[in-house]
């Protein structure tokens, strides 16, 4: 859920861009390959700064396994592609321009942190190895996953200000369609790949076996998220 730092720095981000990677004008309307360089940039850090998004990730990783946390993670990415690509047609627009909304989606996504963190306290250190009862946390995950990022309208003000800053205005459908696709793609496999990595190490065991003090620290940061959120905003 770091989204909402990035929009402060796509000035300075463009003008990397621009040094390193663009060439010569060529008065077309046409992305330069630099643009794109750019944006996969500035998705990549807003999709790796820590946050309630990463603690979701790591929490279902250390309790299911790996294909758990790469659940979680591929839900997540499909949720920021909403964004993204509500950008492209204008839904994200009306999100980000109205306040009141873009308000309620902030507590409805609070009232979520709270819930999951009370799952996930109710559910402390149980062993997870029943296979139906994987079944339906491979599905929760993915739920889990999808609802984290869909519940944080900042996501709709970082893709406007993403579009606004490195899109010419004549860009055509396919162009706004690629940069949306390059978004959800990059934010999936970023949490994806902390899943896999999480999963591989002697991290995740050692977490595993200190499971109930680690789902309680899960469920407090999911906590505390949440009510910051209710009481400041995002």
């Amino acid at each position: 859920m770091g989204y909402g730092l990035q929009v402060k720095a796509m000035p300075w981000c463009r003008i990397i861009g621009r040094i390193f990677f663009e060439g010569p004008e060529t008065g077309g309307p046409q992305m330069e390959i630099g643009s794109w360089i750019t944006i996969a940039l500035v998705c990549a850090t807003g999709a790796a700064s820590p946050g309630p998004s990463l603690a979701v990730v790591l929490k279902n990783t250390v309790a299911g396994g790996r294909s758990q946390g790469i659940l979680t993670g591929l839900g997540h990415g499909l949720g920021v592609g909403i964004y993204a690509f509500g950008a492209v047609v204008g839904v994200s627009a009306l999100v980000a321009s109205n306040p009141g909304l873009g308000r309620g989606i902030e507590i409805v996504g609070a009232l979520y942190l709270l819930w999951m963190g009370t799952q996930t306290l109710r559910h402390a250190g149980q062993d997870q190895k029943d296979e139906a009862e994987g079944n339906r946390r491979g599905s929760r995950a993915l739920s889990e996953g999808f609802l984290i990022a869909f519940l944080n309208p900042k996501i709709a003000v970082f893709f406007l200000a993403l579009l606004g800053s490195f899109l010419p205005a004549e860009a055509g459908a396919a162009e706004r369609a690629g940069v949306a696709g390059l978004a959800m793609c990059i934010d999936g496999a970023w949490y994806m790949f902390a899943a896999v990595m999480l999963a591989g190490s002697g991290a995740a065991d050692w977490m595993r076996r200190n499971g109930v003090w680690f789902d309680r620290a899960m469920a407090a940061l999911l906590f505390g998220v949440a009510a910051w959120l209710i009481l400041f905003g995002g």
